[in-house]
């Protein structure tokens, strides 16, 4: 990801209902270059390894691994989809097979973590299909992990995308 590739995405992104657990929460995305760039600033400074989904040209997801621990060799994925063209076409899935790959090869992590809220069926469902293990839950949470010992890769057929 680059900081004109974020802008890009977050013109035209759309929040998604379902990942407000409580839609008092949820509030319609305006777009903001300041609020954007104070994003790119924040991931930078984390450490965190922000992720461009390409279709084409165009940044249609972003995949960010944080919570990185190269001694426990272990983060954390997190995905976000521009809005609802580009969802349930597989972009997120191929993604999430990509960002695997990336983080058990190349970065030699043995653990990835995710977690999707309860009402995000699409996200609980793709997570599973590419091969994480539900853990544990809460009230807000569903949590996962993939072992790159046992996940064994699907071999990402992109469609198109692109990390």
């Amino acid at each position: 990801m680059t900081e004109q590739l974020l802008q890009q995405f977050f013109q035209g992104f759309a929040n998604d209902p379902d990942l407000f657990s409580d839609m008092r929460d949820f509030t319609v995305y305006t777009y903001s270059e300041t609020a954007v760039n104070e994003r790119w600033e924040r991931q930078r400074q984390l450490g965190r390894i922000h992720l461009a989904v390409m279709l084409e040209q165009e940044p249609i997801g972003e995949v960010i691994l944080k919570n990185l621990d190269s001694k426990k060799r272990f983060c954390t994925l997190s995905i976000h989809m521009k809005n609802d063209s580009v969802k349930n076409r597989g972009f997120g899935t191929q993604s999430e097979i990509l960002a695997l790959e990336y983080a058990f090869g190349s970065l030699g992590m043995e653990t990835v973590f995710a977690d999707a809220v309860h009402k995000n069926k699409r996200s609980q469902h793709v997570l599973e299909k590419v091969g994480f293990q539900k853990i544990r839950e809460d009230m807000k949470y569903v949590y996962y992990r993939c072992e790159k010992e046992t996940w064994g890769g699907l071999h990402s057929d992109t469609q198109g995308s692109k990390l």
